[in-house]
């Protein structure tokens, strides 16, 4: 608990392995690949307890291919450059995938695909904010927090068949 803010985390297990979700009272704050460590001990917040059950509900959904948007309320913090980048990667269809450069060029910074690509790497809400959807410029896999594996599973879920 930091400056009096309730953070309440659970494990789920996924088909991309165990995610750690992270909740505040108003909203859903992160996704971790892996069993991060929970809030046990973070004092009861029926809140936060709702969101992290309607966010395990709706990944299930997306899980099961019944799901293809998320409608969750996210409290994330970034720069208003990296909250660009991951409301544009909100906007990109599922079943799709852009280049970090076609994503740049979206955002009228068509020099910054770099840029673009350390932004989809800091969101912290992955699956949720779709950043396994943005591929290298030739198509082919690249980075993600969740691994490759992780990554190549999401877009096949989705049906993308990759080059």
């Amino acid at each position: 608990m930091a400056d009096g803010v309730v953070t309440r985390a659970i494990r789920v297990k996924s088909p991309v392995g165990t995610l750690t979700l992270r909740a505040v009272p108003e909203g859903l704050q992160a996704i971790e690949f892996g069993a991060g460590r929970t809030s046990r001990s973070a004092p009861e917040s029926r809140a936060a307890d709702r969101i992290l059950a309607d966010a395990c509900r709706q990944l299930g959904e997306y899980f099961a291919g019944r799901r293809r948007k998320f409608s969750l309320p996210l409290v994330i913090a970034g720069t208003p450059f990296e909250r660009s980048v991951w409301e544009a990667l909100r906007a990109i269809p599922y079943g799709r995938t852009v280049s970090y450069g076609q994503l740049a060029a979206a955002l009228g910074r068509p020099g910054a695909a770099r840029a673009v690509g350390r932004a989809t790497g800091s969101n912290p809400l992955p699956i949720v904010i779709p950043c396994h959807r943005v591929v290298g410029s030739r198509g082919e896999l690249t980075g993600f927090g969740g691994g490759l594996s992780a990554k190549q599973r999401l877009l096949e879920l989705e049906g993308v068949v990759l080059l």
